[in-house]
């Protein structure tokens, strides 16, 4: 079996559910360590984050990525045990496979093979990773290790996100940035009370019901040259009291918002929350943003990766900005210029999910030959 094989196997054997880690970052530690990397493990809360360095002064050009999956749903849904590596017609089975341990592991090795080539490159090469990338919080991962690095001065350059980019052909995608992302937490208050009296109750859903139809309709924005329109999606309804008979005297939904950077999140808050006043409703409304809008231009790093895409697989990479969020977030507003590069992500966060032998070969040489491009 290859090298990455091999890796990513045994980062698959280990049952990291988010925020649990599992022991894949001491392996990681372990194998950077014997190649001559600096290892700090930065531990926050119940989150382990592993910041792994070499060589100094800059560039600083960054590998980030996380060990923890998602939850695998019924275990018998899968063919083979989510957990124990499978491969099946050219394609490793397991949770995590895609998104993203195959990526920690191309990164992992690409570090090792770069530095043994040229122990003496130019500025710092880095891998930074988390457990906290697939849970609801992420307050103790790269966000706060972001925080950290802020309050040390730690300078980020560059900054390669491995996470599952590619739509067909590994490559054949680049995420030169992300949209913004903004949730609502939405609590309207009415009047409970039997449904035989219609006369004695404010029904909440009711009166609800026209202000979500106008949210849900309402063009925020028209995007722009770099992002699609800003979208609006309610995400759970929850209401009533488990009788039939009983009008809730309370409904509770959420909401989200993917924003580009025609819209601020100010801006999508003032309105939102007018449109509610207009229609007359008692209501709370807790705001959380999770992601402000980023993009990275054309520069250094967005061409070193468009030169290593298409020297190692041959093929002229697209850039895009769709998808949901990553922790490239977090590293963007440190002033990096930042990309996500990585396998297939058809099979994220599915039952069976996989990645190709032939992108587990490939993914190392990527990421090795784009610090070539930028630190040799």
């Amino acid at each position: 079996m290859s090298h990455a094989l091999d890796l990513t196997s045994a980062l698959i054997r280990c049952r990291s559910l988010t925020p649990n880690d599992a022991g894949c970052q001491a392996l990681i530690a372990a194998r950077l360590e014997r190649a001559g990397f600096t290892i700090e493990h930065l531990r926050f809360g119940e989150v382990d984050n592993l910041w792994a360095t070499h060589g100094s002064g800059d560039p600083v050009l960054v590998f980030l990525g996380h060990t923890d999956v998602v939850p695998t749903g019924p275990e018998a849904d899968w063919t083979s045990a989510p957990f124990e590596p499978t491969i099946r017609d050219g394609r490793l089975y397991g949770r995590g496979a895609a998104d993203m341990k195959s990526g920690v592991a191309a990164m992992t090795l690409a570090l090792e093979a770069f530095v043994k080539a040229q122990p003496a490159h130019r500025g710092t090469v880095a891998l930074l990773l988390t457990s906290d990338e697939e849970g609801p919080v992420n307050r103790d991962g790269v966000k706060r290790v972001a925080e950290e690095f802020r309050r040390r001065g730690q300078r980020i350059d560059f900054c390669v996100t491995g996470e599952p980019s590619s739509r067909e052909h590994l490559g054949d995608i680049v995420r030169v940035g992300r949209r913004g992302s903004l949730s609502g937490q939405l609590r309207v208050r009415g009047i409970q009370g039997h449904v035989a009296y219609p006369d004695q109750v404010r029904n909440p859903i009711h009166l609800a019901a026209p202000a979500l139809a106008e949210l849900a309709a309402t063009r925020w924005d028209e995007g722009n040259a770099e992002f699609p329109p800003t979208s609006f999606q309610i995400s759970n309804v929850h209401s009533g009291t488990g009788a039939l008979n009983v009008v809730p005297g309370e409904l509770e939904v959420r909401f989200n918002f993917r924003y580009c950077t025609a819209s601020s999140a100010d801006d999508l808050q003032v309105r939102t929350e007018a449109m509610l006043r207009k229609h007359g409703l008692d209501f709370t409304l807790e705001w959380d943003l999770s992601g402000e809008p980023f993009l990275t231009h054309d520069g250094a790093l967005r061409r070193a990766v468009d030169t290593a895409v298409r020297e190692v697989c041959g093929i002229a990479p697209q850039a895009d900005t769709g998808g949901g969020t990553s922790d490239a977030r977090f590293i963007a507003p440190l002033g990096a210029e930042v990309v996500e590069l990585g396998p297939v992500n058809a099979s994220i966060h599915k039952v069976n999910e996989s990645v190709g032998l032939d992108e587990l070969e490939l993914l190392p040489r990527l990421h090795r030959h784009v610090a070539e491009l930028l630190l040799g």
